[in-house]
């Protein structure tokens, strides 16, 4: 039997209108998650709604021994092995599920993704990339989609490679990449956001993409055509302060333009793996972050009924940046989340990528 603290932190993770960010702020305010959950009727009510419907603990207790008989174990985001790079996101998820060789999570981490629809060229070289970083040992990190992700997974496989899936643990994604998906599981490591049985929608992938880049002290970017998953995760590397890489291609090839507007704007061209080592340098950075794990900002403050009135002022349907709403207000960092997280327990902000937030 899993113990009272582990089964309430996944009843508050697995809540309807609790994000990651939200769940950082209510265990930063309330110390634990049972006292969150026990807070969350009053936050909403402040907040103008009702509070979600928190998830049952026998719904929690079966998910833990769901992952327990498939292999696999839950890695929260407090637990000293939760990957350091990671917890280093505002956005990091508060828990994951993962099955296979948890001590790559302690190498330096680089990201390879490509196009689905990606050359033989292209597959080719991404395998010859893999599996040289993976001799150096280096962990190399996709998302087992067809195309480059799956050539980047066969390449370093023997050496050294984790795969982030947008399903659960049990879901295979694509079909014919289950046998690769179980092998990752085996001798790589195979790591989820979602619970077992979620079968991977739109939605996921950028969550996904997002714990790619995360894990990864740089990205690497092998064919993308504009406006793909692949140029999404780059420039979520890009924001996380990250090392951004791209292979250059024919300007005739529309696979290539994702990668060669990339090095016009700036990332690394890389045609060696010589090339990514010398850019993610001898630097660890598994060490660049706060010791307590991304529990360090100042923890929110009650706010008045008049703040509330002003802030819900500046809110509307378009999605504004939180700075810019504690800009404009004048008001303490600090109410202004107090203020947000009553609104989205109320099921009346959403958030968005990028920081910003917008009323439902």
């Amino acid at each position: 039997m899993a113990d009272a603290g582990t089964v309430a932190r996944l009843r508050l993770i697995r809540t309807a209108q609790i994000g990651p960010i939200t769940y950082r702020q209510l265990i930063l305010r309330f110390g634990d998650a049972a006292a969150a959950i026990e807070a969350l009727p009053g936050l909403a009510q402040r907040g103008g709604g009702r509070a979600p419907a928190v998830a049952e603990a026998a719904l929690a207790e079966r998910e833990l021994a769901k992952v327990a008989r498939l292999g696999g174990r839950h890695l929260f985001i407090d637990d000293p092995a939760y990957p350091a790079l990671l917890a280093e996101l505002d956005d990091a998820p508060p828990v994951l599920t993962m099955r296979g060789q948890a001590g790559l999570l302690e190498r330096t981490a680089v990201a390879m993704v490509g196009a689905r629809n990606a050359s033989a060229a292209a597959c080719r070289f991404a395998r010859q990339l893999a599996c040289q970083l993976a001799e150096q040992n280096i962990a190399v990190v996709s998302g087992l989609a067809r195309g480059v992700d799956t050539a980047v997974h066969v390449g370093a496989l023997s050496g050294g490679t984790i795969g982030v899936i947008a399903g659960g643990l049990d879901i295979a994604y694509p079909p014919e990449n289950a046998a690769l998906q179980e092998r990752i599981a085996t001798d790589g490591l195979l790591i989820a956001e979602q619970p077992p049985g979620v079968e991977p929608r739109a939605r996921h992938f950028p969550y996904r993409n997002r714990i790619i880049a995360g894990l990864s002290v740089g990205t690497v970017v092998i064919e993308a055509a504009p406006r793909s998953g692949s140029l999404i995760t780059a420039r979520l590397a890009g924001e996380a302060g990250r090392d951004v890489m791209a292979v250059p291609g024919s300007p005739l090839d529309p696979r290539a333009q994702g990668c060669n507007g990339l090095i016009r704007d700036g990332a690394v061209l890389v045609q060696s793996a010589a090339d990514i080592v010398e850019t993610i340098g001898p630097i660890d950075r598994r060490m660049v972050r706060s010791p307590d794990r991304g529990f360090a900002a100042a923890a929110p403050e009650d706010a008045s009924d008049g703040e509330r009135r002003v802030m819900i002022g500046l809110l509307g349907p378009v999605p504004v940046a939180v700075d810019e709403l504690i800009r404009q207000s004048g008001f303490a960092p600090a109410i202004v989340q107090t203020i947000m997280l009553e609104l989205e327990l109320a099921g009346r902000l959403e958030r968005h990528a990028g920081g910003r937030v917008s009323l439902i």
